[in-house]
């Protein structure tokens, strides 16, 4: 079976996710690409940066700037597990992130919940992809912490 690219890259952030989830994180991960190379890439680790802003995309969307030497994006497809929080939207924004791939929507912090307009305007998107899996490993993380809560 042949990956197309998307589910190539979303492999590779749903890898990053469960390392996340391997180190009681919220299980995202992100990577971004540029010309078929990945440039940046990051997993949930606000806990154990204790940092609320280390948020997979913000750390991949550092990681590719830092590697590019701009603060621009423009050419580049950031794929994350997790439809985007309101802060890492704006962060996508100001970044200028030509595409952005997610695989599991977000009804209750997703960026849309809020407003579609913190998207940059030139943005594409692309929805769904792996959306199961994406899913899955969220479902499976939170069913765990219940599990922990209750003991």
């Amino acid at each position: 079976m042949v990956l197309s690219e998307d589910d190539k890259y979303m492999k590779m952030a749903l890898q990053l996710a469960k390392e996340a989830f391997k180190e009681n994180e919220i299980p995202v991960g992100a990577v971004v690409v540029a010309e078929g190379k990945v440039i940046g890439k990051g997993y949930n680790q606000t806990e154990k940066l204790n940092d609320p802003t280390a948020h997979a995309e913000m750390l991949a969307i550092t990681a590719a700037t830092n590697y590019l030497g701009s603060r621009h994006l423009q050419n580049c497809t950031l794929y994350v597990t997790l439809e985007p929080c309101a802060m890492c939207a704006g962060a996508i924004f100001w970044a200028q992130v030509g595409r952005i791939v997610y695989g599991a929507t977000d009804e209750k912090r997703g960026f849309n919940a809020y407003s579609s307009k913190l998207a940059h305007p030139k943005s594409k998107y692309t929805i769904g992809v792996m959306k199961e899996e994406c899913h899955q490993l969220l479902m499976d993380f939170f069913k765990q912490l219940r599990l922990k809560r209750k003991k």
